[in-house]
């Protein structure tokens, strides 16, 4: 079954509406949470998702080999999410730049190559997968150029990755609008 991407704003309700969609599809769930807890705001962060999470859903941490991982979890009879997309892209960057350039016109080659697995990856995946990630190009221009750079790169990653979906939702005050294949 081809994956789902599921886009909002931040608080926007889109990993209440994967977590819906995973629960109503009666499989077992497996979460690949992509966060790492660098500090005290993002423990508390987690741990609020993992709380809200019903019990017996499994959770992969996985913030950077993001393909692999979906390889190995996603199969027939089973329930993928994916959370976030975003923050996968924000630890690539991390990991990649440590921020040599900030004004870099393109994708340093370890994250060209992540985001080149994970799209030759998707369209060979079996089972439900969502796929959850923030729209961030509809707040302000970042005023630094790695800010610009991170945004420009978030959004062609969404890009990108809803012409591999079949399905893309838009989640806005916790009301999914079908963008692409349905609701």
């Amino acid at each position: 079954m081809p994956a789902h991407l599921i886009l909002g704003g931040a608080r926007s309700g889109k990993s209440r509406h994967a977590e819906s969609l995973a629960v109503a599809s009666g499989l077992p769930v497996t979460v690949i949470a992509t966060a790492e807890a660098l500090d005290d705001e993002m423990k508390a962060r987690i741990r609020r998702h993992q709380d809200d999470r019903p019990a017996g859903w499994r959770t992969v941490e996985t913030p950077v080999a993001l393909a692999a991982t979906l390889a190995r979890e996603a199969a027939e009879g089973r329930c993928v999410i994916v959370d976030c997309l975003t923050l996968w892209l924000s630890n690539l960057m991390a990991d990649a730049c440590n921020v040599a350039d900030p004004a870099m016109a393109e994708l340093p080659p370890a994250l060209h190559a992540e985001r080149a697995a994970l799209l030759e990856t998707l369209p060979t995946l079996r089972g439900e997968v969502l796929l959850v990630a923030n729209e961030v190009g509809l707040g302000l221009v970042p005023d630094t150029a790695l800010g610009r750079f991170f945004r420009d790169e978030a959004g062609r990653l969404n890009q990108m990755v809803a012409a591999a979906c079949e399905r893309v939702t838009f989640v806005a005050a916790g009301l999914p609008l079908a963008l692409k294949g349905g609701t």
